[in-house]
């Protein structure tokens, strides 16, 4: 994907020289060594915010829910009639 944005920011000049070391070991240039070790970290961010976390009660509220046999209510029942009836229309 091209890069068409700026995005400008100030550093340290120590974080500067880090940076700059760090782009080097890895043998990219200091604003590709950015924008991945950036894009990285937003990835993993985003990706903590949409996990969903339980506790320890809350697991195991779900696991002894998804355990137990399924038995389908009354409007699901309905549903699942009406369906079948339109199936064997068809």
């Amino acid at each position: 994907m091209p890069s068409t944005e700026r995005l400008d920011i100030k550093l340290s000049q120590q974080d500067k020289a880090l940076f700059s070391r760090a782009a080097a070991l890895e043998g990219v240039s200091m604003a590709a060594f950015l924008r991945s070790a950036a894009k990285e970290r937003a990835l993993l961010a985003v990706e903590r915010e949409q996990r969903i976390q339980l506790t320890e009660r809350d697991f195991n509220d779900f696991s002894d829910a998804i355990s137990k046999a399924f038995a389908p209510n009354e409007p699901l029942k309905r549903a699942l009639e009406e369906t079948m009836e339109k199936v064997r229309r068809a």
